[in-house]
Formats: structure tokens, C-alpha cells, sequence
């Protein structure tokens, strides 16, 4: 004789499960959504034989009118690090969109520096004018002739609404002719996390309820 079924409850316990399945979902996806502007920023660029990636402090997150530390780690083929003093390198920087042979909308002096565990790398300080997406294009030549091919690295970033900025900066080589800028990104993709989490938390709690 076989114990009878209780279809009601098997049915609300599949229920509940299916819903606790949606908002581990949303939790999961909102997380790659705030996330990823910062996965693209370490996104590693090569050229020639040369290998690099971009950092930008604080948390790789931009924002107009404040200062950005902006450091690069570059490694030749093989893995070893390209330091500033083995490299003639130069920075410029473009509001995109940009059209080729337009000149830099600003040039950072490049100085040695030291970030996390590279010693001597390129590095400077940056103060982007406008919320948008700006192209970094680092380009490099060996001081010691065949110690590594000339390279250009190019990354676009993303920065975010800050504060109002006076373009003359000092320490920067600026044009005074500016081309428009889109929106930052990096804000409404958060924003756009934290409703996913809350709207999917109170529709679940409604259900279970």
C-alpha cells in the first residue's frame, strides 16, 4: 500500500524553488552588469610584441573633473615588464568618437612609477574635462634599439558625471578644440543593478507570501 501523494505541497515547493532560481538569476546578472566596466579596463591590448593593460585609480571608475591616476603595465614577449626608462613612450589622449590625424584632446606628461608589483612603469596623472568615452593610445619606442618592437596600445574608458573642470590644466597639453562627448556609462549600469536586485526581491516576496 502506497503513502498518498500531496500534489499541493509538491507543487508549492517546485514553485518556490523556481522563484528562488529567478532572483539568484537577477543577483547574478546585476553583478556582471556593475562589474564589467571594470573587467574591460584590464582588458589586455597587444601590439608587435608588446602586451599592456591600463589602470585607472580609484577602482578603474573616472570621474570628469577629478583626478585619475593612470598607470600602464607593459611586458614584452616572454613576460618580462617594460619600464619607462627602457621605453620612449608617449601618451595621448581622444574624446570618441575622434577621427584619425585630429590632434590629442590632452597629452599627459608620462613619469616612473611604482603601482602594485611593477616597479619603474609609465604613469601619470589625468583630469578627464567631460563625463564620455575617451581613447587612451599609448605608443612606444625601444631605447635600446631591437629590445622590443615600436607598439601602440589603444583603450577606450568610460567616465563618469564628476565635477565641473576648467580644461587648462596644469601638467596637461589640452587643444582648446573639444569634440562632444556620450553619456557615462558607468553610473546608470549601476543604478540599473541595484533595481534588478530590489524589484526582483519584492517580487519574490509577494509570491512566497
Amino acid at each position: 500500500m502506497f503513502l498518498p501523494i500531496s500534489r499541493g505541497k509538491l507543487t508549492r515547493s517546485t514553485q518556490c524553488n523556481s522563484k528562488i532560481r529567478y532572483l539568484l538569476l537577477l543577483i547574478l546578472s546585476s553583478l556582471i552588469v556593475t562589474t564589467n566596466t571594470q573587467v574591460l579596463a584590464h582588458t589586455v591590448k597587444i601590439s608587435e610584441d608588446v602586451g599592456g593593460t591600463v589602470h585607472l585609480e580609484p577602482n578603474d571608475n573616472p570621474r570628469a573633473g577629478e583626478v585619475t591616476q593612470t598607470w600602464f603595465a607593459l611586458t614584452r614577449k616572454g613576460g618580462k615588464v617594460i619600464p619607462l626608462k627602457d621605453c620612449n613612450c608617449r601618451l595621448a589622449i581622444y574624446a570618441e568618437p575622434h577621427v584619425a590625424g585630429e590632434p590629442a584632446l590632452i597629452e599627459p606628461r608620462l613619469k616612473s612609477i611604482q603601482a602594485e608589483r611593477y616597479e619603474g612603469i609609465p604613469g601619470t596623472e589625468v583630469t578627464f574635462p567631460k563625463p564620455g568615452a575617451y581613447q587612451l593610445q599609448l605608443s612606444g619606442k625601444p631605447v635600446i634599439k631591437g629590445s622590443f618592437k615600436p607598439f601602440e596600445l589603444k583603450f577606450v574608458v568610460t567616465v563618469a558625471t564628476g565635477k565641473a573642470v576648467d580644461i587648462s590644466q596644469p601638467g596637461q597639453n589640452v587643444n582648446e578644440n573639444q569634440q562632444g562627448t556620450k553619456i557615462g556609462l558607468v553610473q546608470p549600469l549601476i543604478w540599473l543593478g541595484v533595481s534588478l536586485i530590489s524589484g526582483g526581491i519584492v517580487v519574490f516576496l509577494r509570491q512566497i507570501k
